[in-house]
């Protein structure tokens, strides 16, 4: 199974991948969308049961900054633990993998 496609990629019913991107940092603004970019920072939220994972990446000389939200925290814990290990891939093969055995 497709990381992009496991069941638990959602929160409130709704699908989580791939984020939207926000921009942060760099020329300008090209409001992406979709996977684009290479993932260059992850990090857990430290606030106690938000269950939330955010992403970095750099697309077209600028920075953006994706939020993914889980109903699962036990799977938000490996999706965020799996993504740490991913930093320097670009989002479309990350949303390829094959978690099938890993989460």
């Amino acid at each position: 199974m497709l990381l992009r496609d496991h069941p638990l990629m959602s929160y409130k019913g709704l699908r989580n991948w791939p984020p939207d991107w926000m921009w942060i940092d760099g020329k300008v603004t090209k409001n992406p969308k979709g996977e684009v970019g290479t993932l260059v920072e992850v990090q857990a939220s430290q606030r106690q049961g938000t269950n939330r994972c955010f992403l970095v990446i750099e697309y077209a000389d600028s920075r953006y900054m994706g939020c993914l939200q889980f109903d699962d925290p036990n799977f938000h814990r490996r999706v965020c633990g799996l993504l740490d290990k991913c930093r320097g891939h670009s989002i479309a093969d990350i949303g390829r993998l094959d978690v099938s055995d890993t989460l």
